[in-house]
């Protein structure tokens, strides 16, 4: 290969390089203090990937939707009701009870309105760059509960949802849905139910909540649902990648692929029982993105700071194929120290490798039959 192909190869690969989509919106305060997102999240992973040099040329920042883009899905008097409990402070009782707003679970906060709106922004913008060739990662989307006309499982807009409605304007055909948070993307099935260009695909903890996607919800065929048993560890996680989710996805030989990682699958979260090393997890997105030429990879769910960090910012670097330190650098590790979590509060349950080390160890271990049978369901026509 000659100097001027080498410089051509290296430009192409550049332009294709993934992208990241933020905004420093999520720096601000967020949520009530006893409220499982009120820890710093996505703010954290973006900082640990500067630290270590990751993010240079590669950040793009995310645009706020109009409401003309969130009445695509999200119904006006919804919109409205938020928007209003937002300016006035307050959230009446009927917005409440009709909208599910203003809740525990939903708190109505200053800055809400921005926050969502501002994640579907970005998960539009990780759409479009998805389709110009670029692997897009937006860590802050991955709301997958957020219904039509109400707030969810802390999820107020549901921002997977306009991805696809993002790729499906662009005329694509078949699109695939994958989640692998710990909960089920309720929100995602049933807003593309009725969709025959959209399959999706959710590895969740049976009986976690919301308590849907049962392993015979097929959704007329367009959906597959796998409700993982309790502290399923890494051997068996590579099990259902190998024998069920990587099968079933290539079979719909998609266009485009949505990926939802919360890290709530990984061990350690305090809202799960899943047992899941980072390790795994990159392993299985790296797996999927291989398999069509446009992906859109989104945050989700995760309530532990330090495993939820490390493993967005691994991810990351597995995308990007940088390497990662067998040892963070101090600044990092300093980083790591700072945080806290009311949900683990005992030092004793706080890892020391959380605070020095991004990859995890691996946790394997035997495969249970019910892995096995969840395997063989997936596929059964």
């Amino acid at each position: 290969m000659g100097f001027y192909q080498i410089r051509v190869a290296i430009l192409t690969r550049w332009l294709q390089s993934p992208l990241i989509v933020h905004s420093d919106v999520y720096r601000r305060a967020a949520y009530n203090r006893d409220h499982p997102l009120s820890i710093p999240r996505v703010e954290t992973a973006i900082d640990l990937c500067r630290i270590l040099g990751w993010t240079q040329d590669r950040m793009r920042e995310s645009p706020v939707a109009s409401r003309t883009q969130l009445l695509k899905f999200h119904k006006s008097d919804y919109i409205d009701a938020l928007q209003q409990s937002e300016q006035a402070g307050i959230t009446r009782t009927i917005d409440r009870e009709t909208y599910n707003i203003g809740t525990r679970e939903n708190p109505v906060f200053p800055g809400i309105f921005d926050r969502a709106s501002t994640s579907v922004g970005g998960s539009i913008l990780a759409a479009e760059l998805a389709l110009a060739g670029r692997i897009a990662f937006h860590p802050a989307g991955g709301t997958h509960h957020g219904q039509p006309d109400r707030a969810n499982g802390f999820c107020f807009f549901n921002d997977p949802v306009f991805a696809i409605l993002t790729l499906l304007e662009a005329g694509l055909q078949r699109i695939v849905y994958v989640d692998l948070d710990a909960h089920h993307g309720d929100g995602v099935e049933d807003a593309f139910a009725d969709e025959p260009r959209v399959f999706t695909l959710s590895m969740h903890e049976q009986g976690r909540w919301p308590g849907t996607g049962r392993l015979e919800d097929r959704r007329q065929g367009r959906a597959r649902n796998l409700p993982v048993p309790k502290r399923i560890n890494d051997s068996e996680f590579d099990y259902l990648l190998e024998h069920a989710i990587l099968p079933q996805v290539t079979r719909w030989q998609p266009e485009a692929l949505v990926v939802t990682c919360g890290t709530d699958c990984l061990k350690g979260d305090p809202l799960s029982s899943m047992e899941l090393s980072n390790v795994a997890l990159w392993r299985a997105v790296k797996s999927l993105t291989a398999l069509t030429e446009v992906s859109v990879i989104l945050g989700g769910g995760g309530y532990n700071p330090w495993t939820l960090a490390r493993a967005w910012a691994g991810l990351w670097a597995s995308l990007c194929d940088f390497p990662i330190p067998g040892r963070l650098p101090d600044a990092a590790t300093r980083l790591l120290a700072g945080l806290s979590c009311d949900l683990i509060d005992d030092e004793g349950d706080i890892n020391p490798l959380w605070l020095t080390t991004l990859q995890d160890a691996p946790n394997p271990g035997p495969v249970r039959d019910a892995i096995i049978a969840i395997a063989k369901a997936t596929l059964a026509p």
